[in-house]
């Protein structure tokens, strides 16, 4: 396992979990564009959830690897469907936001599987 791929996982964890915190904690800055996406509230507990369980299983992988590897594939399924209920939903300037969450977990992905 590399320095890279340590960084790259915790800072692939921490934003996952900045990520998971919000929704949980129902920023406005995220429940309001999630209205507009028309993903209903009750799915929020649901999708804070997915989020931390994906930050955790990414800082497991660093002693488990198998897990890490899974946790990334699923964070990535998770983001690729975030990018496409915002193509769905026709607000073409949001794209950008729920790539840079994936960014840093297909490099640390990246990283595990190249170990």
């Amino acid at each position: 396992m590399s320095t890279a791929h340590i960084i790259v996982t915790l800072l692939a964890a921490a934003m996952t979990a900045f990520s998971a915190v919000s929704v949980f904690l129902r920023a406005k800055w995220v429940v309001e564009p999630m209205a507009d996406y028309k993903i209903p509230q009750s799915w929020m507990p649901w999708l804070g959830t997915a989020k931390a369980a994906g930050a955790g299983g990414l800082l497991v992988g660093l002693f488990v690897p198998a897990i890490g590897v899974i946790a990334g594939i699923c964070l990535i399924a998770y983001f690729t469907g975030a990018v496409i209920t915002v193509i769905r939903a026709r607000w073409y300037a949001h794209i950008p936001f729920p790539l840079v969450y994936a960014a840093p977990v297909i490099g640390a992905l990246t990283l595990g599987l190249a170990a």
